[in-house]
């Protein structure tokens, strides 16, 4: 028998969202943080007495495949979690755990959570217990949000892999004028994100791109259900969590980027999965 996700309380309490009086420019860039810190220096927050477990969760997918260069499921870890989920309590009216999760892909409570976040990708390697649970989590409702991984060869490997997911689909291209780009934050343009040692080496150049010309043009492609509902948003030659991670260490990256890339497009991505 399929499983299906259970967050009817989260769902309803998505609509809340554009209530947010919040605009990006009031956001205050925050010093950098000590690694010694509880919560490594991100504020902590009490939720509302009534909700309980009906507050959104940000949760990291763990893969069990290393790569060539590690473990890379563990990137931005756990600064960016941190930090997202602070700016999307801090900047909407959505109820938010302060305390996001890292959940194996193939751990039955995958189901308890309607939004789940996947990086690094591009040497990834599924197991068949993943495949299974993976289909099975996106088709009974759930939404994945892959970020962070870089030209050909990394898009090549993760295509591959999502095929051995669902072989009868396709990922599509979205344009600037889907929905997704002006959920919350109406975006002009779509978000490319360089890490922050690439910006700031780039400023001069107005480098925004990482691996050469293969990695210039930044992608957001979508998997669809055969309802027309969106299961996955993939964020290719970008790194947002780049942007949420890496928000206290420099001003200039956190107005450009963080400011006004990253956070905008985490927002309008968690927004419309929420929503949709």
């Amino acid at each position: 028998m399929t499983r299906r996700p259970r967050w009817p309380g989260v769902l309803a309490l998505a609509a809340c969202l554009l209530g947010a009086g919040w605009a990006v420019a009031q956001r205050r860039w925050r010093q950098p943080r000590s690694a010694a810190e509880d919560r490594r220096g991100v504020p902590t927050w009490d939720v509302e007495k009534g909700f309980g477990k009906d507050v959104f969760t940000f949760v990291r997918l763990r893969y069990s495949s290393w790569g060539r260069y590690g473990n890379k499921w563990s990137t931005d870890y756990p600064d960016s979690d941190l930090n997202f989920s602070f700016r999307l309590q801090q900047m909407t009216s959505l109820k938010v755990n302060p305390d996001p999760l890292v959940l194996d892909i193939s751990d039955p409570h995958l189901f308890d959570y309607p939004f789940v976040y996947l990086i690094e990708p591009g040497a990834l390697e599924f197991s068949e217990p993943e495949i299974k649970a993976l289909r099975q989590y996106l088709l009974g409702g759930g939404f994945l949000m892959v970020d962070d991984f870089w030209g050909d060869r990394e898009w090549a490997n993760f295509y591959e892999q999502m095929k051995r997911v669902f072989p009868e689909r396709e990922l599509v291209d979205l344009d600037i004028s889907h929905p997704i780009f002006h959920a919350v934050f109406d975006l002009k343009k779509k978000p490319q994100m360089p890490s922050i040692d690439v910006a700031i080496q780039g400023k001069p150049y107005g480098i925004t791109w990482e691996r050469g010309d293969e990695g210039k043009e930044v992608h957001y492609r979508a998997l669809f259900d055969d309802k027309g509902r969106m299961m996955a948003i993939v964020c290719h030659n970008t790194d947002l969590g780049d942007g949420w991670e890496r928000e206290g260490d420099d001003r200039w990256y956190f107005e450009t980027f963080s400011e006004k890339m990253a956070y905008p497009m985490g927002i309008n991505i968690v927004f419309y999965a929420m929503t949709h």
